[in-house]
């Protein structure tokens, strides 16, 4: 089995127990909703919530006033975004192979979902990312700090999964933005809390203005 079809399956299986556990994790995160918050500052065009699971931050980002919409692997999730959230627009789809034109949105958010990723995936990830995004768009991305491949069997969202998680140093996803020619614009690491094993990386980059603006 693939890692798609295995992180596929797995999200398919644990889609309503995950929605449950996480519906309040926001609200409890203000780093996270400060990040989110810059993002949403900088924005201009439609935003996408690559890898949305139940769609808690495409919620989020819609209360904020984006124009956003979802897509996620696990047709499962996708359910569940569109009876948690049914004014919003979800889809089924990969971010190895987003279904949107070149450089059709304002921007992208990969919220931890590029932890189930092999590393020699990721540069393919950010390409379609840069693709996607028009000049001057941004691309914010959070993910777990550290380094290996952990395999774990996951039952701490109800039924008992087999799943794939990469940790990574932040320095990493800075260097496969670059590499896919976005433009840092800050970077954040922070502690890990009670209840959380690693610490926690968020990394926003932008696509540079036609005529190379790196700003």
């Amino acid at each position: 089995m693939s890692h798609l079809d295995r992180t596929r399956t797995a999200y398919d299986t644990v889609a309503g127990h995950y929605a449950v556990l996480l519906k309040d994790e926001l609200r409890k995160s203000p780093w996270d909703r400060a990040v989110l918050a810059a993002f949403a500052e900088a924005i201009t065009g439609p935003v996408l919530d690559a890898g949305c699971g139940p769609g808690r931050l495409t919620g989020h980002l819609a209360g904020l006033g984006l124009n956003v919409s979802g897509l996620d692997l696990s047709p499962e999730m996708i359910a569940v975004a569109r009876q948690a959230h049914p004014p919003l627009e979800f889809t089924v789809g990969s971010v190895l192979d987003l279904d949107r034109p070149d450089n059709s949105l304002g921007g992208v958010v990969a919220w931890y979902s590029l932890i189930h990723m092999p590393p020699e995936d990721l540069p393919r990830a950010f390409a379609e990312f840069y693709r996607v995004l028009a000049p001057g768009g941004h691309l914010v991305t959070a993910f777990k700090i550290g380094d290996g491949k952990r395999h774990p069997l996951v039952g701490s969202y109800g039924p008992e999964i087999e799943l794939d998680i990469w940790w990574h140093p932040l320095e990493f996803f800075a260097e496969l933005a670059a590499a896919a020619g976005f433009a840092e614009v800050a970077r954040l690491e922070r502690a890990a809390t009670e209840t959380e094993r690693q610490p926690q990386g968020y990394l926003t980059v932008r696509k540079p203005e036609a005529g190379g603006d790196l700003r």
